[in-house]
């Protein structure tokens, strides 16, 4: 990663950790989300395990797709703690979830909803794994948990993902994740190898 946008990342993390009296002042419930998206081996995974390492945070790894309702959901969530990550890989494989939705399912549920009697379309939306149930306790867990927490999400593909779930205030920073710069490189070679431009022949200039 390039030093310039790691730095942006470190300094997004240390404000939101000592942001405790500053979330409290203004009413918000005090929580960070991170989307980090870009192609397959691209080092996400490993980016999460360095913000956890980083802040000394607990990570919960939420495999969504073997979550079947909302009230699941809802229970899975209040059971973590504060100083916590929650993680939810390739969301875009996650299904209902992303903008893509075919038009003819969702003309079948309007008509399905039609029929149905009043009352009964509550419980069946707690009875699956909807968009709108991930959204209201994206927003709303923090008010009724202590502690601060994080939300990320990562994809291979930004472009199917509901704008809904990843507009700012949900996941407030989006962080793309390529293939590694020549920057980055020589960074990494320093570190790991203890090379740098010399042994190489480069020059600054």
């Amino acid at each position: 990663m390039d030093p310039e946008k790691k730095r942006e990342i470190i300094d997004d993390l240390v404000t939101f950790r000592e942001g405790k009296e500053y979330y409290k002042k203004i009413g918000k419930a005090w929580k960070r989300g991170y989307l980090l998206y870009g192609p397959p081996g691209t080092g996400k995974s490993s980016m999460i395990a360095a913000i956890a390492n980083f802040l000394e945070y607990d990570v919960y790894d939420l495999e969504l797709t073997t979550v079947k309702t909302n009230t699941e959901l809802r229970k899975i969530f209040i059971e973590t703690t504060g100083k916590s990550i929650i993680v939810i890989e390739d969301i875009d494989c996650s299904v209902d979830l992303t903008g893509k939705r075919k038009e003819k399912k969702k003309e079948k549920d309007d008509e399905e909803k039609e029929k149905k009697p009043p009352g009964m379309e509550e419980k069946d939306e707690n009875s699956k794994l909807t968009l709108s149930g991930l959204l209201n306790f994206i927003d709303g867990l923090w008010s009724a948990c202590g502690g601060e927490r994080i939300v990320i999400f990562t994809t291979n593909h930004l472009e199917k993902l509901d704008p809904a779930l990843i507009r700012r205030g949900r996941m407030d920073m989006h962080i793309e994740m390529s293939y590694c710069s020549f920057e980055a490189f020589k960074v990494l070679a320093k570190n790991y190898l203890g090379v740098t431009t010399r042994n190489f022949g480069f020059c600054n200039g």
